[in-house]
């Protein structure tokens, strides 16, 4: 939808467009609590509590105090609602402090002081020099004569290099005083989020000029948060105000990502809940049928002979009230505290923190902790991810002639400097290109030394070889360019820039000589981009071969050429760019069509070579996780063979003969087909030998196999564990994350740079680098981290941790809550079926809320085993990527603990306690008693490593249990009045807890020693390692157990996969199959190299 702005005129802008008050509240006082409850409300399971405490509420079927539900549910409220009130009121100081801050404008020609949530769309904003840009402008006037200003966006993008913008040339050279009373109309799109677009047209309206239309883009725009820098003044249009800013529009909640640990949390909870309804019909129908028979013939039952049509609702709908708390109210809000506790360790860790730029790791998504340790596959980019980012001038190709390869560095070439001294007219135009063709902005110190701000590592590091090989970039006054060359100083008047896109891949300038008044195009691109292009007399084979050989080096490579463009052409060209550049609807693709009109008929200059090192510990890291049996995907937009040395450098691949690289290229369907099938022939035959094999695509033969051969590229995804996507675009990436997403496996997306947000977001799992390309990747991830080494101590640390204890807490919490409903089932059977309930309201409500919480929170500072075991041994990673600890089975053995404990706790309570020889309270009381007593134990055994807080939570919680219990049992009104007092001062109350506790905990303890003793696993081993203090010097050898195979392999065709392979991961033969079965295949030692570990698992493939 178009907008219409009308400069300078209040009155037709007032109501078309909001004000620029910001307003990122979610909450205001009159909507929160209905807002807040209708979003708590909105989960099922919120809803289910509710229902349970409505029905309490009904005196005849409540079997206990509606208090015992009611109390614990708003509790829980009131925490959540409590955070999300905290983090709105800090919005709402946060957005005030915006609004309020005072600004210029112009108001019928006459500059005023106003706050900035006055302003409106269509006002003059004046703006002095390190001012904060209030709204999204067009620039129309600055204080430099050219029309340039310099903005620091770091706001936006996190670059910290100054960007040059610049006035529309229908508003150049309108004095200061003229600038109040201008009117004209600016025409552009609606609020958008790309803040590195604009398309829009400017009218000015006489008598200013006259009415001719004035193509303006993101050069000619200075958005909101980024700040004026070395410039006096400048003023521009306000376009986007208050949340329709293009920062405005970025802002938002997330969508919330669920890990696989929430995924089967609630297949559990339903599972439980399905149950819990069985449960309720069983017994609800037993105690309607033992009312009709029995319990008439009792004396002391008193049933009315007529009844209501729902009395035989009431003791099913009593037992649904009795079984609720199978399914424990208060998971949620601990799974978010811990998480969040989980978060806020990877943001204090230490050893995550970049020395060089002091830059620390940060979870920006505290939800998804425990999904770093389930990673499967690791998409990554290359430059600034795997590489320092750090471009360096190494050799070049210039005329046929290569320079730097016999030293290694092209800027101490004899032969280069001779030939620049001799003024050799092929290197001088070489050089030229070099110190041209670029955005860099040269700035000049204090001491006077010539500062280059770049936004593209490369170009700056060709104009700095460009500055020591004597060509150098001295100025840039708007269109001008100041080029000193062996003491003369050169001029070029920039006519038009033809700015790089991912498509063209390729950046060119028009330029006029002020010298002689000649006009060139002088462009730098990828080989491919450039050499098909060169004039029909060029021989391009000496520049093909530098290319190849340069990337065979790891060398990032670009081609260098030029034309001389006669002024006819140029002028008619001019014409068509500009009515390209004035179009709303498909600008970009209209631009690079009338590009390709100017750029034919090139004279190849050369090749730049520039080298990109690794960065420290990035060959450790990669095989250090893939150990821990994670795949790679390097995901690039440079040559193949560039990337392939680099995947060398790093361990991405192995060289021949341990590892095989194939290839998939094409520039057809039926080459990439063919292509396609032989590498999956070759994939299929080679998945059972130990080698590792991986493959290699182009961005271009990739679009085809993504568009027409699908099924096939993802069975090829399936079977390979490391691939190296070339020359792929930032859309093709996030298809490939969503390809491997398909196929069920958990994705991690790593990049730092604007292109590889889209993959990043589109990740079960994006982290981003805080590199030299910015913030946008790590501002747009889940997780950020200075370096790329640290994403070992992330996943295996951090990911590991989290997933253990999370494992652990969720499903104590179904325990605890099981426990106490089975007891209060078993009591049903001596009570008549009736839905009576054992416990007394208040200790319900002690048990859910603090009784059984507090011990288990510290379970968060709980390790199986120390750090640096971990890192030394990353197979063990395996029990979290295969569901190990938190998965059907285990739970299982958790609802037969719990089932097992309400037993023992039961039994011996009734044998002890009960008929005639204490009250009912009593009996409750000492029931309760034994099932704090074993959780406390439960917890004490599950502990790996005791500190004096789980010391404090386990221990000092059961006394603060006697402590509570004493002070209500002194209270009269209570219910409890004298019961402790008379239990404690009993020898039969503390040989019975003994009882239970040893009857209870003594199968579970033998039972873990025989499995410790003679199954251990190894995880077991480590432990008792680190207790012994010595070295793991060998574990044995695990026989994988043989998996069915459904049917032979097909005849080669493109078909949908059945199953996938290769992944490291060895058989834990001390846990159940979960998810995964494994291939036959020779013994192999646990902690040896990835070959020796390999397997294979099968899994469903969606189709896609």
């Amino acid at each position: 939808m178009k907008r219409y702005i009308y400069i300078n005129d209040d009155e037709m802008s007032q109501d078309l467009y909001c004000a620029n008050r910001l307003s990122n509240r979610k909450y205001t006082l009159m909507n929160f609590l209905p807002k807040n409850l209708w979003e708590q409300f909105s989960r099922f399971m919120n809803q289910y509590f509710l229902l349970i405490a409505c029905l309490q509420l009904w005196s005849l079927i409540t079997p206990v105090n509606p208090a015992s539900t009611w109390g614990p549910l708003i509790f829980i409220f009131a925490v959540s609602a409590t955070k999300e009130a905290w983090d709105d009121y800090n919005r709402y100081l946060s957005d005030k402090k915006a609004n309020e801050k005072e600004v210029w404008v112009v108001k019928q020609g006459i500059k005023k002081l106003i706050q900035s949530q006055g302003i409106r769309v269509g006002n003059i904003v004046w703006l002095r020099e390190n001012d904060e840009v209030p709204c999204d402008l067009v620039l129309i006037g600055t204080s430099d004569p050219q029309g340039v200003c310099y903005v620091e966006t770091a706001a936006l993008d996190g670059e910290t290099d100054l960007k040059t913008r610049l006035i529309p040339a229908a508003c150049m050279g309108m004095d200061f005083e003229l600038l109040h009373k201008i009117k004209g109309v600016i025409e552009c799109p609606g609020p958008d989020k790309d803040i590195r677009r604009f398309d829009g047209n400017l009218r000015l309206l006489p008598p200013f000029i006259d009415n001719d239309v004035c193509p303006l883009t993101i050069k000619n725009t200075i958005l909101q948060s980024c700040y004026l820098r070395n410039t006096e003044w400048a003023c521009g249009v306000a376009v986007y105000t208050g949340n329709e800013t293009k920062l405005g529009m970025t802002r938002g909640i997330p969508e919330p990502k669920l890990t696989a640990v929430d995924a089967m949390i609630d297949k559990l909870t339903g599972a439980i809940f399905v149950f819990q309804i069985v449960v309720v019909i069983v017994l609800g129908t037993a105690g309607n049928v033992w009312k009709d028979t029995e319990a008439r013939k009792q004396w002391y039952v008193l049933y009315p002979q007529e009844f209501p049509w729902y009395e035989l609702l009431v003791i099913p709908l009593r037992f649904e009230l009795l079984c609720s708390i199978m399914i424990p109210i208060s998971i949620k809000v601990s799974l978010d505290l811990v998480k969040s506790l989980y978060a806020k360790f990877i943001d204090w860790d230490y050893e995550m923190i970049d020395p060089e730029t002091d830059t620390p790791s940060h979870a920006t998504n505290t939800a998804i902790s425990e999904d770093l340790a389930q990673v499967e596959y690791i998409l990554t980019d290359k430059t600034g991810t795997l590489t320092e980012n750090r471009m360096i001038f190494r050799r070049c190709c210039i005329g046929g002639i290569f320079y730097g390869n016999e030293t290694g560095d092209a800027l101490k070439d004899v032969g280069l400097l001779n030939a620049i001294a001799s003024g050799s007219p092929d290197v001088i135009r070489f050089l030229t290109v070099m110190a041209v063709c670029n955005t860099v902005i040269p700035a000049k110190s204090k001491a006077g030394a010539i500062l280059y701000k770049a936004q593209s590592q490369d170009e700056e590091a060709l104009v700095h070889a460009a500055a020591q090989l004597h060509m150098v970039l001295v100025n840039k006054n708007a269109s001008i360019l100041e080029i000193k060359f062996n003491g003369s100083v050169l001029q070029y008047e920039i006519l038009e820039t033809l700015e790089f896109t991912s498509d063209r891949k390729r950046m060119s300038v028009v330029v006029k000589d002020c010298q002689n008044g000649n006009i060139s195009l002088l462009s730098k691109g990828a080989d491919e981009a450039i050499l098909p292009y060169a004039h029909a007399g060029q021989q391009t084979r000496t520049f093909v071969e530098a290319v190849e050989q340069y990337s065979q080096l790891g060398l990032r490579t670009l081609c260098l050429a030029w034309r001389e463009v006669e002024e006819d052409e140029y002028q008619e060209w001019s014409l068509m760019f500009k009515e390209a550049s004035s179009t709303l609807i498909d600008r970009e693709w209209r631009i690079a069509e009338v590009c390709q009109r100017l750029e034919h008929d090139l004279k190849v200059l050369g090749v730049t070579a520039i080298e990109d090192r690794l960065q420290d510990g990035v060959p450790e890291t990669i095989e250090t996780l893939r150990k821990a049996g994670i795949n790679f995907w390097m995901l690039t937009g440079d040559k193949q063979n560039t990337a392939i040395q680099i995947a060398l450098s790093c361990n991405f691949i192995s060289p021949e003969p341990k590892g095989q690289l194939l290839s998939i290229d094409g520039k057809t369907e039926d080459e990439v087909c063919r292509s396609l099938e032989r590498v999956l022939l070759t994939m299929r035959i080679t998945t059972s030998e130990p080698k590792d094999v991986a493959f290699v695509v182009d961005g271009w033969a990739l679009e085809i196999a993504l568009k027409h051969y699908r099924k096939a590229f993802t069975e090829l995804a399936i079977l390979s564990r490391t691939a190296i996507c070339c020359r792929v675009t930032p859309s093709q990436k996030a298809q490939l994350v969503e390809l491997l997403k398909s196929c069920d496996y958990r994705t991690l997306a790593i990049g730092d740079g604007g292109n590889d947000v889209r993959m990043i977001q589109k990740a079960d799992i994006g982290v981003g680098i805080s590199g030299r390309e910015g913030l946008q990747a790590a501002r747009a991830a889940d997780y950020s981290i200075g370096k790329f080494r640290f994403l070992k101590r992330l996943i295996l640390v951090h990911g590991r941790y989290s997933y253990n204890r999370t494992a652990f807490l969720s499903q104590y919490s179904f325990y605890k809550s099981l426990l106490i409903c089975f007891i209060q089932i078993f009591f049903s059977f001596i009570s008549g079926l009736s839905g009576t309930s054992l416990f007394n309201s208040v200790s319900l409500m002690a048990y859910n809320v603090f009784y059984t919480s507090i011990p288990v929170l510290v379970s968060t500072i709980d390790k199986d085993l120390s750090e640096g075991t971990v890192m030394q041994h990353p197979q063990i990673l395996f029990y979290c990527q295969a569901g190990r600890l938190l998965n059907p089975s285990t739970f299982a053995g958790w609802f037969g603990r719990s089932l097992f404990h309400a037993i023992v706790a039961f039994v011996i309570s009734i044998h002890v306690y009960a008929y005639e020889k204490s009250e009912m309270e009593e009996v409750s009381m000492v029931a309760l008693s034994g099932c704090i007593w074993l959780q406390a134990f439960v917890v004490a055994l599950e502990t790996n490593s005791f500190t004096v807080f789980q010391h404090l939570a386990i221990w000092g919680n059961l006394v603060a249990f006697y402590i509570i219990n004493w002070i209500f049992s002194a209270i009269p009104s209570s219910g409890m009045y004298t019961i402790m007092f008379r239990l404690c001062s009993q020898p039969s109350y503390w040989i019975t807890m003994f009882l239970i506790v040893a009857a209870g905990m003594g199968p579970i303890v033998a039972l873990k020693y025989f499995r410790y003793t003679y199954r251990a696993s190894k995880i077991n081993i480590l432990q008792e390692a680190e207790r012994m203090g010595g070295p793991i010097l060998s574990l044995g050898t695990i026989e994988p157990q043989p998996r069915a195979i459904e049917k032979d392999v097909a005849p080669l065709s493109i078909t949908q996969p059945r199953s996938r392979s290769p992944v490291y991961e060895p058989l834990l033969s001390d846990s159940p199959n979960t998810r995964r079965s494994f291939g036959s295949g020779t013994p192999f030692d646990f902690f040896q190299s990835p070959s020796r570990l390999s397997s294979i698992y099968s899994r469903n493939c969606k189709d896609n």
